[in-house]
């Protein structure tokens, strides 16, 4: 069994506080949409009927929230225990972006008060993508909560319930791994519906597929991510050799997801348009290069070996990804008539505020609960 322990320290540090402040202005900026309305803060319209509550925080958001899934897809499907020390900091991640995600969902929704419907089988629409999304995310994070328990209980040295909760965790795990492949997927899907109002740059049948892929990509990423920053912040240990592997593994899910990507452009004929100088196009090959950029850093072995290049490459992937998906669901959107979007300062502060959320509540857990494995501290970032 691995010996977890709080990492501990001072709470209130600096940067805690400067994030406990852009909290609290989210806090405000939330409190006036719920009583006056979305029109009150957001500069959504007819025309964008969801903005970056959903293509940013959620969308974009639950990609970087997928550390856990694909940890749980390492470790247990594929049965590569080498990764189980990744697990926990991972789930953590997950837990909390899931979380806040949901938050964001609320925020997005007008009627607000109507939102317990999803859950009435009355109410149910099962041909609704939609839906689907809706049910496997709220699952998701139950699922999240009740496999982070033990970490809660350990700190609680409430022995006899964990080993009860032990012998069931394993239903909780394959759920872990089902529930995102399936919604990660749909995600893709639901701008399907689009139909002709999506760039053809981002519209194609391959966007579950592709999507899937993304969150793949950027969770393996993310995991990298955290390890190394943890590393250079905690003075954590590092752990490049697995980090190395888990590059290996993003190379192969990358070079698949960018020959469907840009395959499918050219065979449809719609290669040139990346190349007419619009904002779409631009977008278009910016996310291209960044994610080629983290391909070419990570296809060398001895890259792999570098924490400063693996970093590197994370970044790049983590960005380019998670602009793969905005671009989606809002650059390469274009409802006709004459609407625009581009969200208001309200949107973007309560954006802050649930990212400053996040992080806050990151570090709380990482300083008074097993988190991380009590192992000897290294230096920081090194080749």
């Amino acid at each position: 069994m691995e010996n977890k322990q709080p990492l501990g320290g001072r709470l209130l540090t600096g940067p805690f506080v400067f994030l406990l402040a852009l909290f609290l202005a989210g806090v405000y900026v939330a409190a006036r949409r719920f009583l006056f309305g979305l029109g009150a803060v957001t500069n959504m319209n007819d025309g964008y009927p969801w903005g970056i509550w959903i293509a940013l925080d959620v969308v974009v958001g639950t990609a970087f929230a997928c550390g856990g899934y694909v940890m749980a897809l390492l470790t247990y499907a594929f049965n590569k225990m080498e990764y189980h020390p990744l697990v926990r900091p991972a789930l953590l991640t997950s837990l909390f972006g899931y979380s806040l995600a949901g938050v964001s969902v609320i925020l997005d929704i007008g009627r607000y008060w109507h939102a317990y419907n999803i859950i009435l089988p009355w109410h149910s629409n099962l041909h609704s993508v939609m839906f689907e999304v809706a049910v496997c995310i709220g699952a998701y994070v139950l699922v999240l909560w009740i496999e982070f328990a033990p970490t809660v209980l350990e700190k609680l040295k409430a022995e006899r319930l964990l080993k009860k909760l032990n012998r069931l965790l394993f239903v909780f795990i394959a759920l872990g791994i089902l529930l995102p492949t399936m919604h990660q997927s749909s995600l893709g899907t639901m701008m399907l519906m689009a139909g002709y109002k999506l760039s053809p740059l981002w519209r194609t049948a391959f966007l579950p597929l592709l999507f899937l892929l993304t969150a793949l990509v950027i969770g393996f990423a993310i995991v990298i991510y955290e390890s190394l920053f943890s590393s250079l912040v905690y003075d954590q240990p590092l752990e490049t050799p697995v980090l190395s592997k888990l590059a290996t593994v993003i190379v192969w899910c990358l070079l698949l997801f960018m020959v469907i990507r840009v395959e499918d452009v050219n065979l449809r004929g719609y290669l040139p348009l990346a190349f007419n100088g619009s904002l779409v196009s631009d977008m278009f090959l910016l996310e291209n290069t960044l994610l080629l950029a983290g391909l070419l850093l990570l296809i060398y072995p001895a890259n792999r070996r570098s924490p400063r290049l693996l970093f590197l490459a994370a970044t790049c992937l983590l960005l380019g990804g998670g602009l793969y998906r905005f671009d989606t669901y809002v650059t390469g959107f274009d409802p006709g008539n004459g609407w625009h979007y581009f969200p208001s300062a309200g949107e973007i502060i309560v954006t802050l505020g649930i990212v400053s959320l996040e992080i806050m509540a990151y570090i709380w857990c990482l300083k008074r609960l097993p988190v991380f494995g009590g192992r000897v501290p290294a230096a920081g970032l090194q080749d």
